[in-house]
């Protein structure tokens, strides 16, 4: 893998380099270049002049490079999921799925470059519209800045890169600082499946000199951006006239009501708590049980986390690995601590084993503490008791978030309440909020973002409509 910036459809060396860590080892995997504000300013210039390329190209071509470039990534999946492995962290099954959903994210991507479409408008049904034909057709934006985190380095990427080049445009792509592998993996794909030069950009360096730069530079029409909500909301309150999309942070809940199914229920609110170390921003952190159900609840949910294993990102066997980073897993250590000061139960875990911090089960936490009211994003679930529905809806409304909730219940009339009265992006029935397919409709409210993901309802977004008026 080229260990360069990828700048107008060349591989472009940096005078300097940071060197990348494995979160699992802490030994130095890579070498990252560090763009400098010449660089950026080269990215942007490279995608300006290739939106005209890309403008005009039909949407066939657009829909066979996205389907090449799935095609080329499915080819080298084992090497793919190896390097996510190694860079997050993520234990190597995780991966192999990610990248899975990676292939097909891309090939959701080209069915879109071909179904992007406007409408007619009947505009004689306004008095004076007679005579006149109307109709509207999507076009791209122009340059769209994307910035992503850790946690998906190879799907989140293809859920801002896919849309745009399906609907003409051409990006400049930020990674994560400690994922930032992947990512040169995808411009060497979009170089084979050939892509334009200057199409897709990929600027490896800090915050500072290259997101900066897209948040400000006018030439930039549009901004994708997954991260936290403090910076998602000062890209907002910086970016002008700009578009912007924001993913931002989230305290995922499960409401469990009376008559659902543990056998079930249990082994997912598992998966959807401890999978990628709860890394993930659907990751489930609060469950509400119903009083009737709640001991057995615990005690299940208690002896399958303790069954769990943890190891190297690359074993096979492991179901967690360590966290992305050691200041994460001692930010993690301290919100169980103030959680414990303020009356909450130990479950189990709630230690460091090996750099990995274990699966960690509370009870009866606290509203007030940080791990149920702040994103934990580390491998923490707690598990209240509700005595009624309603108790379980307005505990997950009381949130600074709203992104996904999952209920778990068999009473249509409870369902059909759930989802009218929860104040989230998603509400998922009878399954976890951790749930996500790439063609579906992603995104929250508060502060869990503004607008939408999901292939083709960001195909939509990073285009904008114009209309057209013929007068006979």
């Amino acid at each position: 893998m080229k260990r360069a910036c990828y700048i107008g459809g060349k591989w472009v060396p940096m005078a300097e380099h940071a060197p990348l860590y494995s979160p699992c080892t802490g030994q130095a995997i890579a070498h990252v270049p560090q763009a400098d504000a010449q660089a950026v300013e080269r990215a942007i210039a490279s995608a300006e002049e290739a939106t005209t390329v890309m403008r005009r190209m039909p949407a066939y071509q657009r829909a066979a490079i996205l389907e090449k470039i799935a095609l080329l990534l499915d080819e080298r999946m084992e090497e793919a999921a190896r390097i996510v492995a190694l860079e997050a962290g993520k234990p190597i099954r995780t991966a192999r799925g990610e990248v899975i959903r990676t292939v097909q994210t891309y090939r959701f991507a080209a069915g879109e470059a071909k179904r992007l479409h406007g409408e007619t408008i009947p505009l004689d049904a306004a008095i004076g519209g007679e005579g006149r034909l109307a109709y509207t057709v999507r076009e791209p934006l122009g340059v769209v800045g994307a910035i992503t985190p850790f946690p998906f380095p190879l799907n989140l990427v293809a859920h801002k890169v896919g849309p745009a080049l399906a609907a003409g445009n051409a990006v400049v792509l930020k990674p994560a600082s400690q994922t930032p592998l992947s990512a040169l993996l995808l411009a060497e794909l979009a170089e084979q499946a050939g892509l334009p030069p200057g199409a897709l950009n990929v600027v490896t360096g800090s915050a500072a000199v290259v997101g900066e730069k897209l948040v400000t530079d006018p030439r930039v029409r549009a901004l994708s951006f997954t991260g936290s909500p403090a910076v998602g909301i000062d890209i907002r309150n910086r970016a002008g006239l700009k578009k912007v999309i924001l993913e931002l942070g989230a305290n995922a809940a499960v409401i469990v009501d009376t008559d659902a199914q543990l056998d079930e229920v249990v082994p997912r609110c598992l998966f959807g708590a401890f999978a990628y170390s709860g890394q993930v921003c659907t990751s489930v952190q609060r469950i509400y049980v119903a009083e009737g159900l709640y001991d057995e609840f615990v005690s299940r949910f208690v002896a399958q986390t303790k069954a769990l294993c943890g190891g190297d990102s690359l074993d096979e066997h492991a179901d967690f690995s360590a966290m992305i980073h050691p200041r994460q897993t001692e930010r993690v250590l301290e919100w169980i601590g103030e959680a414990l000061q303020q009356g909450a139960r130990l479950a189990c875990g709630g230690e460091v084993v090996e750099r990995m911090l274990l699966p960690t089960v509370l009870t009866h936490v606290p509203h007030t503490a940080k791990i149920c009211c702040e994103e934990v994003l580390g491998p923490v679930v707690l598990i209240n008791p509700v005595a009624s529905l309603q108790e379980a809806i307005r505990l997950v409304n009381d949130s600074r978030y709203g992104l996904q909730a999952g209920v778990y219940t068999n009473n249509l009339r409870a369902a059909l309440e759930a989802a009218d009265e929860l104040r989230v992006g998603g509400v998922i029935i009878n399954d976890i909020p951790t749930f996500r397919a790439d063609h579906m409709p992603y995104g929250g409210v508060k502060e869990s973002g503004l607008g939408r993901e999901g292939v083709k309802y960001a195909t939509d977004e990073l285009s904008e409509l114009k209309l057209v008026v013929v007068k006979r």
